[in-house]
């Protein structure tokens, strides 16, 4: 569930009932307006069932004792953030975090909300939804505090982030060197090692943590994507598929701040070079796909067809690999749900052929898996 709670953000629970009573009866009647509109009754039914959750709690205040529990909501009722019908009442907690979401948004960079008071995104498809629309950010932060969660990818953004350890984490035996204590120290041995200055002139966010997040432009050529720890010791990097907490944010009570307001500079080239996937080499068929191919052929020649076109799909991407290959994986677990194809077949070339393109052995297994669970669940019965 990931309903705001703006009670612990200071709006009183019965204040919070009256706008969600409020909310639906103004979805249910835009869905008796539409003809029925089922998704306007699923957000009114979503509605209400917040109102019952909000008035319980106000009840709990009332008499200080626990109230009759209230039974979640179908799935299908979670609303988007983006479109509420009316404002609710707010306080300067919402405000100072609407303010943090239209300033990001007013320097291009794409926002969305996290759950109030964490790090985790309270939508799903984040990536996608990030928006810079001040008219969609003001109707979402009115519904809730949000944090602020900032999308690299679409932003333009490559987010170096310097950690500090974790208490009693010792540092790998190569890093083990006099004054290395955080990933700043580890950034400036690497910008020794490459007779640079430490590039800190750029916009920069300081972490409760201690740590600092630092905002660089991407560079022109390949999609970056996240990384942890492939510059070094206690140095992470988000962009492509990944997302940075923004200033103004507060995790268990503690803020994250600009400390350095500047737009952001280049990504340094010594930096880009590392981080900058490798061109895959050319796949030509080998006698084990030949194998494996003439073994489809013999369950189901159609879905031997799409086998190989998924294949050539995802070694043929320029961008957006892992996007690739868990469509592939989706479309061709649709086969494998209807016995077309042999599941442990289909994860064995598309692991082959995501490796071949570039991605990293981790998100190859996720994206083949989650595309094949998904597309299993949605059988497509071929002719044989």
């Amino acid at each position: 569930m990931w309903v705001s709670d703006l009670h612990q953000a200071g709006t009183g629970p019965d204040q919070v009932a009256a706008w969600y009573a409020r909310q639906a009866a103004a979805w249910s009647e835009r869905a008796a307006s539409n003809g029925d509109d089922p998704e306007a009754t699923a957000r009114a039914n979503f509605a209400a069932w917040n109102q019952a959750i909000y008035a319980r709690r106000a009840a709990e205040l009332a008499a200080g004792t626990p109230a009759p529990p209230i039974a979640e909501p179908p799935t299908s009722a979670t609303p988007d953030l983006f479109n509420a019908p009316e404002e609710p009442p707010v306080n300067t907690s919402q405000n100072a975090l609407l303010d943090a979401a239209l300033s990001a948004a007013g320097r291009g960079w794409h926002v969305f909300p996290l759950r109030p008071g964490q790090k985790r995104p309270a939508i799903t498809d984040w990536e996608n939804r990030a928006t810079t629309d001040p008219d969609r950010i003001r109707r979402c932060w009115s519904t809730g505090a949000f944090n602020v969660g900032i999308a690299t990818g679409p932003s333009g953004l490559v987010v170096v982030d310097l950690d500090t350890p974790k208490d009693g984490a010792d540092a790998p035996e190569e890093w083990r060197l006099p004054g290395i204590r955080s990933g700043q120290d580890v950034l400036a041995v690497l910008a020794d090692q490459a007779s640079s200055d430490l590039p800190l002139d750029t916009y920069t966010v300081a972490t409760p943590s201690g740590g600092l997040h630092l905002y660089y432009a991407h560079p022109d050529g390949p999609e970056l994507r996240n990384t942890a720890g492939r510059l070094g010791w206690l140095i992470d990097t988000r962009a492509h598929g990944g997302y940075v907490v923004a200033a103004g944010s507060l995790v268990d009570g503690h803020a994250y701040t600009a400390t350095y307001d500047a737009p952001p500079a280049p990504l340094p080239p010594w930096l880009a070079l590392p981080l900058t996937p490798t061109a895959p080499s050319p796949v030509r068929p080998s006698r084990a796909w030949a194998e494996l191919l003439a073994t489809a052929k013999r369950r189901n020649a159609y879905a031997a067809a799409a086998l190989t076109g998924e294949r050539d799909r995802v070694l043929n991407a320029t961008s957006n690999r892992n996007d690739a290959l868990n469509t592939a994986a989706y479309s061709l677990g649709r086969l494998v749900g209807s016995g077309a194809l042999d599941r442990d077949l289909v994860v064995t070339v598309l692991t082959d052929a995501g490796l071949a393109a570039g991605l990293e052995p981790g998100e190859t297994s996720r994206a083949v898996r989650s595309g094949l669970d998904a597309g299993s669940r949605n059988p497509r019965e071929v002719a044989a």
